[in-house]
């Protein structure tokens, strides 16, 4: 089901001290979104924990979700570094990001692989973050919307038409991570339009722009008809910066989808 979403991206940043001195700063930033908006911390293994229990001491747990970064298959085995669905699930998660651009490109990723790790969460009743996106080579030869509907069909088309309406898309073209670039609002949105054709019970399903959003592009990114929020990287590391850019993107979807 469609609704505004903000997903903070920590990478791999924060020790599990900044991650409580984080979370203690955001919380109250976060309060007005309560009702309004997901909000969404993916953190790295080793501060999911502490980030529970600051959520749970400042009573905020039921309005920001705890999201990791990425996962393995196997529920349990001889995979020496992976962490499967049911420790994630044992530790509060309840997104978990897969495929990311940097996961593809750094450590060859396939969309097969992303395929398995979405079934794997579902069936550990986390909900899956499915990132796809062009590379700056396919974007220059015109070849977009191909990548993208082949990255989602692999990824999704074996899922229940209920399922593809359960997980959440960030499109994410991979030349705009990192790079302060950022797609034109009016591109983000006519490409995952598409996405939203490319199988059926893609159209209710929320789908997120990740790509250099930051609190001066966020309100023009969220008023597109096709955007429901963001998966947000450098502009998550400060709280204040990642609250600003929540109140903005909320002032867009309102702009938009009152």
């Amino acid at each position: 089901m469609r609704e505004p979403f903000f997903a903070a991206n920590w990478k791999m940043n924060k020790t599990p001290a900044q991650t409580r001195e984080y979370t203690r700063a955001f919380v109250p930033l976060a309060d007005k979104f309560r009702e309004r908006a997901a909000v969404v911390l993916c953190a790295p293994f080793i501060d999911l924990v502490p980030l529970h229990e600051e959520l749970l001491l400042a009573d905020s747990d039921t309005y920001i979700d705890i999201g990791a970064q990425d996962v393995f298959w196997e529920t349990e085995g001889a995979f020496t570094g992976e962490i499967s669905p049911v420790m994630l699930a044992g530790e509060n998660v309840q997104y978990c990001i897969v495929g990311h651009s940097e996961r593809r490109r750094m450590f060859g990723e396939t969309d097969e692989m992303v395929a398995k790790k979405v079934f794997a969460l579902i069936a550990a009743d986390i909900v899956p973050i499915v990132c796809i996106g062009e590379t700056l080579e396919e974007n220059r030869m015109g070849k977009t919307r191909e990548r993208v509907i082949a990255q989602i069909q692999a990824s999704c088309t074996q899922l229940t038409e209920e399922q593809r309406g359960n997980i959440v898309i960030a499109y994410e073209p991979v030349w705009a991570i990192g790079t302060g670039m950022s797609d034109t609002p009016e591109n983000a949105n006519e490409t995952i339009a598409c996405i939203r054709d490319a199988a059926p019970g893609l159209s209710d399903t929320t789908i997120i722009y990740g790509g250099s959003m930051k609190p001066s592009n966020a309100r023009a990114l969220c008023a597109q008809p096709n955007i429901d929020g963001g998966l947000v990287g450098s502009s998550c590391v400060d709280p204040v910066n990642f609250a600003a850019l929540i109140e903005h993107g909320l002032q867009g979807w309102d702009d938009a989808k009152p």
